[in-house]
C-alpha cells in the first residue's frame, strides 16, 4: 500500500486540524491540573467550549478565503522596568514609536474575538505597566484565554487581588533557571524576589506558570528535576519553553543546537507525564506542523505600535492596524507569501529563518 498523497490544500487543513486539537488537550490537561477548584474549574471548562465555538468561526471565515488564526500574541508596551540581556524590545528599537491607544488596544482585540481568535497572547517590554487595560480586556472577554508575559516584579497583593476576579488571565513569570542563571540575565536578587511573588500568587488561589528563553546554555538545567521541582513547589502549574532567537550580533552561540531542537518536543512530552503541570514549547514542533506556526498559520504577533507580524521575533510588517483592520491586515501580501511557503520559515541552525534571509525578505517586502 503507497501513502496518500495530500494536496497543499489539504495539507494545511490537516495542520490546522492539529493545531486546533493540541489546543483542547493543553486546556483539558491544564483541568486536570487544577483539579477541583471551583474558582478555576468554571471559567476553564467556559474557555475550553469556547475554543471548538471559535474553531468554527475559524473554519467559516477560511472557507470564505481569509486565513484566522487561533492565537495572536501583543505587544501591548515596549517599557520595563528591566533592562535584561537580549531582550527582544530593547533590540527592535521600538520606543521612538507611539505605543497604541487603549482604544485602539482594546478595538484590535475586539476584532480578534470577533473573527476567532481564542488565546490572546499579552506580551511586552513588561505588559503590567498598562494593567488596568488587561484587565478590563480580560473581564469584557471571559471566554478568552489571556496568557500574560511579566518578569513578575510590579505583581503586588492589590494587583493579585484584582486577578482573583479575572480568572481567564494566566502570569507567566519569566525565570531563566535557577538562582545565577535568572539574577545573570535580570538582576541581583530577581530570583528571590520572584519567588515571593509565586508565594503571593499561590496564596489567592490564582493559576500561574513561568516563561523560559531556552537556550544551548540553560536547557539542560531548565527542564532537570532540580529546577522543575522547585518551580513546582512554589506553585508553578505552567512552563513555557520560548527557544532564543538572537537579536543582536555576538550571542549566536546561545540558539539550540539542531540536537536539542529536535529533542525539546519528546523532553517535554516526558515532563507532561511526570509532573502535574503543562510543559509547552514555542515556537511549537515545526516537523509535526509541517513549519513554523508563525504568519497567521497558527499565530500573529502585533507590535507595540500597531504593526502586524510574523512573530515577536521578526520585526517585518506591511499591514499596522492602527491604519487599517484585523480582517485586511491578516490579508497583507507579505503574510500570505510566508503562509504559501511555509517551509521558508524553517532554520535548520535553530535561529529565524526570516533573520537569516533578511535580503529575500526585503524583496517581498518591497512588492507589497
Amino acid at each position: 500500500m503507497t501513502d496518500q498523497i495530500l494536496s497543499p490544500h489539504a495539507e494545511q487543513e490537516q495542520y490546522r486540524d492539529l493545531f486546533n486539537t493540541t489546543i483542547g488537550e493543553v486546556i483539558n490537561h491544564a483541568i486536570r491540573i487544577i483539579g477541583a477548584d471551583p474558582s478555576l474549574i468554571i471559567p476553564a471548562g467556559r474557555i475550553l467550549r469556547y475554543q471548538k465555538k471559535a474553531a468554527k468561526i475559524r473554519l467559516q471565515h477560511e472557507k470564505g478565503g481569509l486565513l484566522v488564526p487561533p492565537v495572536m500574541i501583543i505587544s501591548i508596551t515596549s517599557r520595563c522596568n528591566l533592562t535584561c540581556k537580549g531582550c527582544y524590545m530593547h533590540a527592535r528599537k521600538e520606543n521612538p514609536r507611539s505605543e497604541m491607544s487603549p482604544e485602539m488596544l482594546t478595538s484590535i482585540i475586539d476584532q480578534a474575538v470577533e473573527l476567532g481568535v481564542s488565546i490572546i497572547v499579552i506580551a511586552g517590554g513588561e505588559p503590567l505597566v498598562r494593567v488596568v487595560e488587561i484587565i478590563r480586556i480580560a473581564q469584557t472577554n471571559p471566554n478568552i484565554l489571556f496568557p500574560v508575559f511579566t518578569n513578575g516584579l510590579m505583581i503586588d497583593e492589590q494587583m493579585v487581588d484584582t486577578l482573583t476576579s479575572c480568572r481567564n488571565i494566566v502570569p507567566l513569570i519569566s525565570f531563566e533557571g535557577l538562582r545565577d542563571e535568572t539574577d545573570a540575565r535580570r538582576g541581583n536578587g530577581v530570583f528571590d524576589r520572584l519567588l515571593a511573588t509565586c508565594n503571593l500568587l499561590k496564596s489567592r488561589g490564582i493559576f500561574f506558570g513561568c516563561s523560559i528563553t531556552a537556550t544551548s546554555a540553560n536547557l539542560e538545567i531548565v527542564t532537570g528535576d532540580v529546577f522543575i521541582r522547585q518551580m513546582t513547589d512554589a506553585h508553578i502549574r505552567v512552563f513555557s519553553y520560548v527557544e532564543y532567537v538572537p537579536m543582536t550580533s555576538g550571542s549566536e552561540d546561545l540558539i539550540l543546537t539542531h540536537e536539542q531542537k529536535k529533542n525539546l518536543p519528546d523532553i517535554l512530552a516526558r515532563l507532561n507525564q511526570k509532573y502535574l503541570a503543562l510543559f509547552l514549547g514555542f515556537p511549537g514542533d515545526e516537523a509535526y506542523y509541517g513549519g513554523c506556526l508563525a504568519a497567521g498559520r497558527g499565530f500573529v504577533h502585533v507590535s507595540p505600535s500597531g504593526d502586524l507580524e510574523p512573530c515577536p521575533a521578526a520585526s517585518f510588517s506591511d499591514a499596522n492596524l492602527t491604519e487599517m483592520p484585523l480582517k485586511e491586515g491578516l490579508k497583507s501580501q507579505f503574510l500570505q507569501r510566508l503562509r504559501d511557503t511555509p517551509e521558508v520559515l524553517t532554520e535548520s541552525a535553530g535561529g529565524c529563518a526570516l533573520h537569516e534571509n533578511q535580503e529575500w525578505v526585503g524583496e517581498i517586502l518591497s512588492q507589497s
